[in-house]
């Protein structure tokens, strides 16, 4: 690569749909990257998508299994938009309730961001979609983003007991592709140039392999950045990459080791996500949302509701309430189902909270009335009439700017109070992004936080009003009674003073801090109600052997006569002498239960949830003596205590494990990959176990991985490796199985250095296929398969209603395997439709950008002549000879063009006989492919040509080693016995490596 590709990976360019991008390189095969908004589901404004309940709403479920779903979706739906990296989720702490992006966070606990982020993590990568987990480091305000006058004066024992632990997990645990870096200045210095964040604890802290973004505009410097490690800096029109980077380079104030290091960051994750070998899919203009997915996002939204209160189990509202006030413009005019800026997304289609409590109350023979709030008599006079009243309220969130307070709106609390004072069985739905006070608490029965709830709105807080569905969310953050009670409670603080902003709290954060001043929040981090009750038995704690884990295990109940679920939550108090908070989360487990149904709950605790960071040493350091253990269902609510102790012999990480680096094959090839592990434990060997792996593949106790993968896709794999003694150690990393058979994709550049184009980017049926400036985007990636078609963003180049005349324009369509979408490449460079008998043409020699292409009668000409950029590797329609064993060129006999003549090989010439083109996965020449005769399988299979067919007999895969391989039949194409004589035929082998199976490509 030269320097100028180089830092084309690194800069951030315009000229494309996504809010990130950065342009293919075809002559090194190098695909584009489009990165793609967000948290929240596919941002930007694009269409077509699922509005997703916030990320708090789904951190409210305390479910890891949710969450996972959620990035599923989330990655799926980015897919079908053509996104190769999607920028989430937020896993910042939620250090403050005015914070703007409180709603596009998981919440105020590192344990718990962490946790919840690697689940979101595992799902977006498993659709093969990267993600970007956001926002490196210390990034809580809004206010003076992005300045000097938002600088961090944080401890390292803040920053690494609180602010970074969620981060860790989302890199050892999730295998996150890439991070972004933040907006904050942190102790003075930008965090996408700090050294600190990005090298010291990212990197070698954590082990760190992929490549680090800047958020948009973040960058604000060359050296200070490439030095620090920032791998990319987006969206690139800032000046500081681009020229200035070469530049550096250039001077040596960067050196080309650093380049070269954040280069292979970028493309070691492309490799390991299969990005060299798929084709791109998707289009910004495919539609992305399902039924499917918006079942998804209602049912989160139910499970991530939190009852706040419920006096007199006034809900579910009973079949004796007949008739329902709703209340407020929340409910139907101005529903509050999503935040704003980069985690804003479109709805494809909202349920009010009005349009869902009617249908719903239909079927009951419940009778529902509206009033918009606008008037608090008037929305009294309709709430006395009623049975129950339902006001909605809400306060919006959005990047880019703080709360004022986190009181709701002056008029939406005074309408809150008439309408309770007119009825007593008054409820309050809540559309919030994070706490809010309730002056009118004591005034009201029924008390909901639905966040904001995404596009199934109304169905979701239907079905949590009349039962259909138990409430089951927990707060992932403290509900304070005022502003006055919230850590950050001085100006110095929030938003900062002279440009600084303290953070003098240091750990106590959050429930901390509360915990640690002895305060009584108005509701605690953890809590949430159910229709109905749970208790917690039988706690048992076990002993923690060294580098292993103590096994805790209590029993959850379901006291109740419904059934539902509670979270069961695990809380450490540390020796006195480690200086810590009061209590700190360490594990949860959400479990669902039918009435009077048990089950048992374990926790596992390990050294790390023992760890304090020792501010003398700058160091992680763990206190011997008694830990308290408290189990409960909230922070508040913490039944069941005991003790573990720990003495100096606990201590330690007697076992390591290698991680192997991220795997990446197609499918049908076999694998095989070693685990190492060091246990430094006499007499101990570890045992291997592992999770994710690819299907058709397992691993032997001994840490070796084996088997065929059978089937395509992306996961992450986690090898634990314990020994007798009880320690263990683990690893996690992405393992994609791409198709088998891929094609490369490359640009065709035709006449006058213009690129064969998908109008706009869209793959929609019958989108117009054109010439245009080449520009990298994924409408010019275009790959030629094996089965004779040409394909990009997942369809293929199609004659018009299959016409054969000449003038007949070319679109792109669903691939349907007629022959107007069948394709083959001429030694000429010209792209041959067989059924109609013309080639595809540049009409009229055009230089105009968006000329749609037709097909005519082929010529010969400039204008029908389409090639990839030299060096591409696939060149297709750039022939030139396969050199084989001892310099002697693969040859069709006699240049015939008559089926199954034989191919041998034979004194280079530079005759047609001898002029191969890569074309997909086949090797053409004369028009027709090489071709295993008969579809054999058995060595000596002779080779011969034969009209393309799209059958296996015709697939040939490239090795590293120079060898053939047809997959079909698991053989190489072989120079029978290392023959020289010209005119021997070639065959296929069992593939050995030998020399007589190298072949160099045109």
């Amino acid at each position: 690569m030269t320097t100028a590709q180089k830092v084309t990976l690194a800069t951030g360019a315009g000229g494309s749909s996504y809010v990130g991008f950065t342009p293919a390189i075809g002559s090194l095969c190098i695909p584009a990257m489009n990165l793609e908004d967000g948290p929240a589901g596919v941002a930007d404004g694009m269409t077509g998508v699922t509005q997703l309940p916030a990320p708090v709403d789904v951190a409210s479920t305390w479910d890891t299994a949710a969450e996972q779903s959620y990035g599923q979706v989330i990655g799926a739906e980015e897919a079908a938009k053509g996104t190769t990296v999607d920028l989430g989720p937020t896993i910042n702490i939620d250090r403050d309730p005015r914070w703007g992006r409180a709603f596009e966070s998981v919440g105020e606990d590192p344990y718990l961001n962490g946790q919840l982020g690697a689940a979101n993590i595992r799902g977006v990568q498993s659709t093969g979609v990267m993600a970007q987990v956001k926002h490196l480091a210390v990034y809580n305000q809004e206010t003076n983003r992005n300045t000097p006058s938002d600088n961090a004066v944080i401890s390292n024992r803040a920053m690494q007991e609180i602010y970074l632990p969620a981060f860790q997990d989302a890199v050892q645990q999730g295998a996150a592709s890439s991070v972004m870096c933040s907006y904050s200045t942190v102790n003075g210095t930008y965090a996408c140039q700090n050294p600190y964040l990005l090298n010291t604890v990212l990197r070698q802290q954590f082990g760190f392999s992929g490549f680090v973004t800047s958020d948009w505009g973040a960058t604000h410097a060359t050296a200070a950045s490439a030095n620090s490690g920032l791998n990319q800096d987006m969206p690139g029109n800032d000046g500081f990459y681009g020229a200035a980077l070469q530049n550096a380079v250039a001077s040596g104030s960067v050196s080309l080791a650093t380049l070269n290091s954040l280069t292979s960051g970028i493309l070691t994750e492309m490799f390991a996500f299969g990005q060299f070998d798929k084709s791109p899919v998707g289009s910004p203009a495919q539609t992305a949302t399902s039924a499917a997915n918006q079942s998804a996002a209602t049912q989160i939204a139910e499970e991530g509701t939190v009852l706040l209160k419920n006096s007199g189990n006034l809900l579910p509202l009973a079949s004796a309430t007949k008739s329902i006030a709703v209340i407020g413009a929340d409910a139907s005019t101005s529903p509050q189902t999503d935040g704003g800026g980069s985690a804003g997304v479109n709805s494809s289609g909202t349920v009010t909270p009005l349009q869902g409590i009617t249908s719903r109350a239909a079927s009951s023979g419940v009778t529902v009335a509206y009033n918009n709030g606008s008037s608090n008599s008037s929305a009294a006079s309709l709430a006395a009439s009623s049975g129950a009243a339902v006001v909605f309220v809400s306060d919006f969130e959005s990047e880019g700017g703080d709360l004022g307070s986190i009181d709701l709106p002056a008029a939406e609390n005074s309408l809150v109070s008439a309408v309770a004072a007119a009825n007593p069985n008054t409820v309050v739905v809540l559309n919030t992004g994070s706490a809010v006070t309730m002056p009118w608490l004591s005034s009201v029965k029924g008390v909901l936080e639905a966040w904001y709830p995404g596009q199934g709105d109304g169905t979701a807080i239907a079905s949590l009003l009349f039962g259909d569905t138990n409430p089951s969310g927990h707060l992932p953050v403290t509900f304070p009674t005022s502003l006055s009670q919230v850590p950050a409670h001085t100006a110095a603080q929030w938003p900062g003073t002279n440009g600084n902003v303290q953070y003098s709290e240091g750990v106590n954060v959050g429930y901390r801090w509360y915990d640690a001043n002895n305060l009584t929040p108005m509701f605690p981090f953890g809590f949430g109600l159910s229709y109905t009750s749970f208790s917690f038995s039988n706690l048992h704690i076990g002993t923690l052997p060294a580098g292993g884990a103590a096994t805790v295990t209590a029993t959850v109940t379901n006291t109740g006569s419904r059934a539902g679920a509670d979270v069961a939550q695990l809380y450490v108090t540390d020796p006195a002498a480690s200086g810590e908070p009061p209590k700190q989360l360490e594990g949860f487990a959400r479990v669902n239960l039918q009435p009077g149904a048990s089950q048992t709950v374990s926790f596992p605790l390990t050294q790390r949830n023992l760890q304090y960071y020792n501010a003398t040493s700058d160091a992680w350091a763990t206190s011997t003596g008694s830990y308290g253990i408290a189990v409960g269902d909230s922070g508040g609510n913490l039944p069941l205590t005991g003790t573990l102790s720990v003495t100096s012999a606990q201590l330690g990480q007697p076992l390591t494990v290698t991680a192997p680096g991220a795997q990446e094959g197609q499918a049908g090839t076999a694998v095989s990959v070693q685990l190492a592990a060091k246990d430094t434990t006499a007499g101990q060997t570890p045992s291997f176990s592992a999770t994710g792996l690819p299907a058709g593949t397992s691993i032997s106790a001994a840490g070796l991985i084996t088997g065929t993968p059978t089937a395509e896709g992306t996961s992450t794999v986690t090898v634990k490796a314990q020994d007798a003694a009880g320690a263990s150690a683990s690893t996690s990393f992405i393992w994609t199985v791409a198709p088998a058979g891929s094609a490369v994709a490359n640009p065709l550049v035709g006449f006058g250095g213009l690129c064969l184009d998908l109008s706009s980017d869209n793959n929609a049926d019958g989108s117009k296929v054109d010439v245009y400036t080449c520009n990298g985007t994924n409408g010019q990636e275009w790959t030629e398969q094996s089965d004779g078609t040409v394909r990009a963003a997942g369809k293929c180049l199609d004659v018009k209603a299959a016409g054969t005349a000449n003038g007949t324009l070319v679109d792109l369509y669903t691939c349907n395997g007629t022959g107007a979408q069948v394709w083959q490449h001429q030694s000429n460079g010209s792209l041959l439709n067989p059924s109609s008998g013309k080639c595809l043409v540049d009409p009229n020699s055009s230089t105009a950008t968006g000329t749609q292409v037709q097909i005519t009668t082929c010529d010969g000409s400039a204008a029908q002549s389409w090639v990839a950029p030299a060096g591409s590797g696939s060149a297709p329609g750039s022939g030139g000879q396969v050199t084989g064993y001892q310099g002697l060129c693969l040859d069709v006999a006699g240049a015939s063009t008559v089926d199954k003549t034989k191919v041998d090989v034979y004194t280079c010439n530079g005759t047609a006989a001898q002029q191969w083109t890569v074309s997909g996965q086949t090797l053409q020449a004369l028009g027709k492919c090489l071709d295993v005769n008969a579809a054999g399988t058995a060595n000596g299979t002779l080779v011969d040509l034969y009209t393309c067919n799209g059958t296996g007999a015709q697939v040939w895969q490239h090795q590293s080693n120079g060898a053939l391989l047809n997959p079909a039949s698991g053989k190489c194409l072989d120079d029978t016995g290392m023959s020289t004589t010209p005119g021997t035929q070639v065959q296929i082998w069992s593939c050995t490596g030998a020399a007589n199976q190298s072949w160099t490509l045109p």
